[in-house]
């Protein structure tokens, strides 16, 4: 069994959450293991012990980034050449000190467009974030550029 998404017969499943403080409008981000100086969402693939989608992305940000909170929203699907990815909000609650990435991974709340201006490299999440509720309207629609 290989983690490696490349070659698959059909694409990954990846399920992607989105924390959000949402009495400050700030987003979570964290950093790639793979890529230490760039950031990324908690995300992952699904596995069948998590039954639902949703339980995935709340799986992922609590072994990434330490995350307990509540799934609230459905955003968005992006397929990809490799991976099909399944984002959510999910409204934190509180953060562990100690995780079980957490020597891994760096996180830090950031407000909507630093998290976007930091996701650019990957196109899937920067997309995946300019959907969701803390978007400006005239973002989320993808009409419109400062």
């Amino acid at each position: 069994m290989s983690s490696n998404n490349k070659g698959r017969a059909t694409p990954r499943v990846v399920c992607c959450a989105i924390p959000i403080a949402r009495s400050a409008n700030k987003v979570l981000l964290i950093t790639s293991r793979k890529r230490p100086n760039s950031w990324v969402l908690p995300k992952g693939g699904w596995e069948s012990t998590d039954g639902v989608l949703e339980a995935a992305a709340s799986r992922e940000a609590l072994e990434e980034a330490g995350v307990r909170g509540q799934i609230t929203r459905f955003v968005t699907t992006i397929p990809s050449a490799s991976s099909t990815y399944h984002f959510y909000e999910l409204d934190v609650s509180t953060l562990d000190q100690e995780w079980l990435e957490s020597h891994e991974r760096r996180r830090e709340w950031v407000d909507y467009s630093e998290a976007i201006r930091r996701l650019q490299w990957k196109a899937e999440l920067a997309q995946g974030l300019s959907m969701c509720s803390l978007a400006p309207l005239s973002q989320s629609t993808m009409g419109g550029r400062r």
